[in-house]
């Protein structure tokens, strides 16, 4: 696994053109996910809370919360 980060920033994020075009993107825009998460003025960001961290399933869930 990985080590622990104290601090991460991405700086630059680039995707060839190439593999855009295969990308058919979602069926709506991204107003219908932000009203279904109700989440607005913020980015959406996306994690795995992965079971090998040894969390009971208490603390499982409160992290999956959390991420929501």
């Amino acid at each position: 696994g990985f080590k622990a980060l104290r601090a991460l920033r991405l700086e630059d994020l680039r995707i060839p053109p190439a593999y855009i075009k295969t990308f058919q993107g979602p069926p709506h825009g991204i107003q219908v996910e932000r009203d279904k998460l109700n989440k607005y003025g913020r980015p959406l960001l996306g994690c795995t809370i992965k079971p090998k961290l040894g969390l009971s399933a208490k603390n499982y869930g409160r992290a999956v919360y959390e991420c929501l």
